[in-house]
């Protein structure tokens, strides 16, 4: 595991992701994870979580306001993963489904190195976590607008 060649640049997951998406996932403790690469790109760490505020809006405003360091310093904005577990009402009356989401975070503004870096690193972070039943791409605010969101999840079935 720890001899990684420098052709595949795709960052290693520190055992805190895994071990917080099992708290969403199966001791639902939170609501969502949010990860991030280390300022060194080497490593997938976990970012925060829904314990300082299970609120979609408070997850939401951390996405927009997510930041990231390049290699000269500069801070700009910043991609990031994150999984949410939606909890939705079926329209058809049939009761409440759950489905773990996983969001990959890239604001258009982002910095290009930032959103390549992110991009070749986020499979190696989806096959940490299993059980993720649907994934989204996010570029800009209105793409995580809550109903919006839940609309793509439920591929239109929530009420």
């Amino acid at each position: 595991m720890a001899n990684h060649t420098h052709a595949s640049n795709s960052a290693t997951v520190n055992e805190e992701c895994i071990t917080a998406y099992n708290d969403l996932k199966l001791n639902k403790k939170y609501k969502y994870v949010i990860f991030k690469l280390s300022d060194d790109n080497k490593e997938i760490v976990v970012d925060s979580t829904s314990e300082s505020g299970p609120e979609y809006d408070d997850f939401r405003e951390k996405l927009i306001n997510a930041k990231t360091k390049s290699k000269t310093g500069a801070v700009g904005k910043g991609p990031r993963y994150a999984v949410y577990d939606f909890e939705y009402n079926l329209a058809s009356g049939e009761g409440v489904r759950n489905k773990i989401t996983f969001i990959a975070w890239s604001p258009d503004d982002a910095g290009i190195m930032a959103k390549m870096v992110y991009a070749s690193s986020k499979e190696a972070l989806k096959r940490a976590l299993p059980g993720i039943a649907t994934e989204v791409q996010a570029n800009d605010a209105d793409d995580i607008e809550y109903d919006s969101l839940v609309k793509t999840v439920s591929k239109g079935t929530a009420a």
